[in-house]
């Protein structure tokens, strides 16, 4: 199975009462990046030791039903330490016996065009 996936945090990160900036002040626009919580679901991916590939948009993972949802489950879950919701999306190419697809597939395009 392939799996793509896109993870964001959004809302503020949940504040204890002892945090100096739970108050209601805006996020600065240089605060309001992603990529500190994208960074944590890519590690993650990345530890797994799944065939996997990450451009601007999505992560792409290659393994079994259950090992490939249970990184996507964790990722999800260290991203929502990063804000109060979390955005998930993924598209998922699922076709038993087959292996190597993260590769096979671009492969067999490019040969397609004839590059």
């Amino acid at each position: 199975m392939l799996l793509a996936f896109s993870v964001a945090p959004s809302g503020r990160p949940a504040r204890t009462a002892d945090d100096p900036s739970a108050g209601s002040a805006a996020v600065p626009a240089d605060e309001a990046s992603v990529h500190d919580a994208v960074a944590e679901a890519v590690r993650i991916v990345r530890e797994s030791g799944l065939p996997n590939h990450t451009d601007s948009m999505f992560t792409t993972i290659e393994g079994e039903w259950d090992e490939v949802f249970d990184v996507v489950k964790r990722a999800t879950e260290a991203v929502g330490r990063y804000g109060s919701r979390v955005s998930l999306v993924i598209k998922a190419d699922i076709r038993p016996g087959f292996t190597g697809e993260l590769t096979g597939k671009l492969d067999r395009l490019e040969q397609a065009l004839g590059d």
